[in-house]
């Protein structure tokens, strides 16, 4: 097997997902390219390695158990473990998002795609994790997802929504059990917030870039094995839950 640190990001095709994956090709790893739009997800491909990326693609729909299923074994059949796992793959969901006003399916949409496919990804992933000598999880959340900020006077923590920021809290609080659970076992697992990044998500709106957004999620995947777990982190440091 060969010796190259192997890496999938999940929701790569674009925005924040295709930095963190070219940064992680920089750094000379074999990096797959997870996304459910063939179309896209060839293309970036295409561009990565024309960049000098080894990148491969990685057809991955995060809301199914037979796409995730089959990422898995293609990783499998490629390199027999998974370095690091970038769970970064998210929707915003549907409009409005006040809470006396949503149409419950959209919560639950969100859920879906944030939260339970971000389990549903680790869950496969991790008999290829625990074969990597240094393995590595990055969740990518958001500081909406802090209760602390949304919940600190005067505080900017973007508009009302009962979809999308709780969703990112309910991720936290999943990272959390996940880095307990995994403490012992050399998996170091954190989440991510790369700021308000211009990106399709938000309509282009954010004052950052993704390549900016993308540095603490590279940062977090090369942490050393003496690094935090159970944390979340942006690039200023430790994120408040």
């Amino acid at each position: 097997m060969s010796e190259q640190t192997i890496a999938l990001v999940t929701g790569a095709n674009k925005g924040i997902g295709y930095e963190i994956a070219a940064g992680l090709g920089t750094l000379g790893w074999s990096v797959g390219v997870g996304a459910r739009d063939a179309e896209r997800r060839e293309a970036a491909v295409e561009k990565l390695r024309a960049a000098g990326v080894d990148a491969f693609a990685v057809p991955l729909d995060v809301t199914d158990d037979a796409s995730v299923a089959a990422a898995a074994g293609q990783i499998e059949e490629r390199a027999g473990r998974l370095d690091v796992l970038v769970n970064n793959a998210a929707i915003t969901g549907a409009a409005p998002q006040t809470p006396t006003t949503v149409d419950p399916a959209t919560v639950r949409t969100a859920v879906e795609t944030n939260v339970i496919g971000v389990i549903r990804v680790t869950n496969a992933m991790l008999p290829l994790l625990r074969r990597s000598t240094s393995p590595r999880i990055v969740n990518m959340s958001s500081s909406v997802g802090s209760l602390t900020l949304q919940s600190t006077p005067d505080t900017e923590t973007g508009p009302i929504s009962v979809a999308y920021a709780p969703s990112k809290t309910f991720l936290n609080a999943v990272t959390l059990q996940y880095a307990k659970e995994l403490r012992d076992t050399g998996i170091l697992i954190n989440a991510a917030c790369p700021g308000f990044c211009a990106t399709d998500l938000n309509g282009f709106r954010g004052v950052r870039t993704p390549e900016q957004g993308a540095a603490i999620a590279i940062r977090l995947a090369t942490l050393l094995d003496d690094g935090p777990t159970g944390g979340f982190f942006d690039d200023a440091g430790v994120v408040p839950w």
